[in-house]
């Protein structure tokens, strides 16, 4: 007699092996029926199948059997080729949709799901996944530092939020330079790269994101392609990279969210309430951080340079440069501001040329041509946030608390002036010449009756 393979699942292997010690008499019918959660009744009936049968009496009968709710197998067939000719690259739930709406076709889209599998037309969401494997770290320090701003309530309700410039290599985690900045700017980068190149020297490359102060977002053939950032740092010979995404810089944004846990509290602890404070603070804690978290490089070498440059023509590097065109009166435009070269013998000579202007951290402005500082004189110093500017989301905290300063510094009542006043028309207190009216007359009149009646009563007393 030929033996052959019985499928069977757990629920009926289970139920077999309580049978077999019922009919053994180690169990009885009663506690056999508590375990399986069955009636005695039950109990009876599949231990009489069981003893007539054997344990094939306890497998389900419709097991292997085909389902009597099955889509014909040309329901199928036909359902998979629509979705092949004409939504190859849609989704089930989108194809079930278009097979009902366009084909009459009714299919549950897990179905249509299954099916759309089994033909390799739709890979299942385990299939679908992506991993972003992790880059390896540089090999050395100084060869790549990741940068970035973090904008956070770094002093919690002590202080308004603000922004933490980070600095940390690749290659060893290290914090090289933290500074607290009121937004991600120009002059605030260049501020904690002056302090970084002091302190450490000229790295390889810096890696950031592709922030408008790293990366001109739509460059035009009227536009160099660089900023005054990259500028810069092309004047010193260091290179700068800007990520594809987030997660491409991910050494640097692990280490934010780090600092925003554990700087916060440390600025708590130390009562720290301000960024002149908070920055003085930073030194200390850069090095108790690097002692706990920092990495030994896979290779001893340093490739920071020195500087290629004296120190104290950073300031010359670290500034936004432009050139503006020099008209016929020797006056140019720059920011909103118009400016007014003395006459000599030089300027006479540049009109009609475009001339080099320097604006400096600390606001100062020089004008400058063929490396000669001219001197000049700004007609209109005044400079305010016009309507409607676009400010990009990194900046928009400082520059609303720029506005709110200048509207603090404004009138509140603004006077409407009639169109008279704006021509210059001032009231003389004088009455307007012409022949005086009928009311005129009458108000002169009752005016002089009052002044006799009261003049009478006077004198009788």
């Amino acid at each position: 007699m030929a033996v052959g393979l019985i499928i069977m699942s757990e629920r009926e292997l289970n139920r077999i092996e309580v049978l077999s010690q019922v009919t053994r008499g180690a169990m009885s019918a009663v506690t056999a029926a508590a375990v399986l959660g069955l009636s005695r009744r039950q109990v009876h009936r599949l231990l009489k199948d069981f003893q007539a049968d054997g344990p094939a009496a306890i497998r389900h009968k419709a097991r292997g059997r085909k389902s009597n709710n099955r889509i014909d197998p040309a329901v199928r067939e036909f359902a998979v080729t629509l979705v092949r000719e004409n939504y190859i690259d849609f989704g089930p739930t989108f194809a079930a949709e278009k097979l009902a709406e366009d084909h009459d076709l009714k299919v549950s889209r897990e179905t249509l799901r299954k099916w759309m599998q089994d033909a390799g037309i739709w890979l299942s969401r385990k299939q679908r996944r992506t991993f972003h494997q992790p880059r390896l770290r540089r090999e050395c320090l100084g060869e790549l530092i990741q940068i970035d701003g973090s904008d956070h309530r770094w002093f919690e309700d002590r202080a308004d939020p603000c922004t933490l410039l980070v600095f940390i290599d690749d290659a060893t985690s290290m914090l090289m330079e933290l500074r607290f900045v009121p937004s991600e700017s120009a002059f605030s980068y260049f501020g904690a790269l002056e302090s970084y190149l002091l302190r450490h020297g000229r790295p390889v490359a810096f890696y950031s994101d592709k922030h408008s102060v790293f990366r001109v977002a739509k460059p035009n053939e009227h536009m160099t392609g660089i900023t005054q950032f990259g500028r810069a740092l092309a004047e010193l010979n260091i290179e700068i990279l800007c990520a594809n995404s987030s997660q491409a810089k991910g050494r640097v944004e692990r280490a934010n969210r780090t600092l925003q846990d554990r700087l916060v509290k440390e600025l708590r602890l130390a009562g720290v309430s301000s960024m002149d404070d908070g920055n003085a603070f930073l030194t200390n804690f850069m090095q108790r951080f690097n002692t706990k978290f920092a990495k030994a490089p896979a290779k001893p070498d340093n490739l920071h340079r020195a500087l290629n440059i004296e120190p104290d023509r950073l300031s010359e590097v670290f500034c936004l440069r432009d050139k503006r065109y020099l008209g016929k009166d020797l006056t140019l435009k720059y920011d909103r501001k118009r400016i007014k070269l003395e006459v000599n013998d030089l300027t006479r000579g540049l009109v009609g040329k475009y001339i080099d202007v320097y604006e400096m951290a600390d606001g100062r402005i020089q004008v400058r041509a063929k490396g000669v500082a001219l001197p000049h004189t700004i007609l209109n110093p005044e400079r305010r946030i016009t309507h409607a500017a676009i400010i990009e989301n990194k900046h928009l905290s400082a520059v609303l608390e720029h506005i709110k300063a200048e509207q603090d510094q404004a009138s509140l009542t603004v006077k409407v002036k009639p169109v008279s006043a704006k021509n210059g028309y001032q009231k003389t207190g004088r009455r307007s010449p012409g022949r005086p009216s009928k009311m005129d007359a009458y108000y002169a009149r009752k005016r002089a009756d009052r002044e006799a009646r009261a003049a009478s009563q006077s004198s009788d007393m």
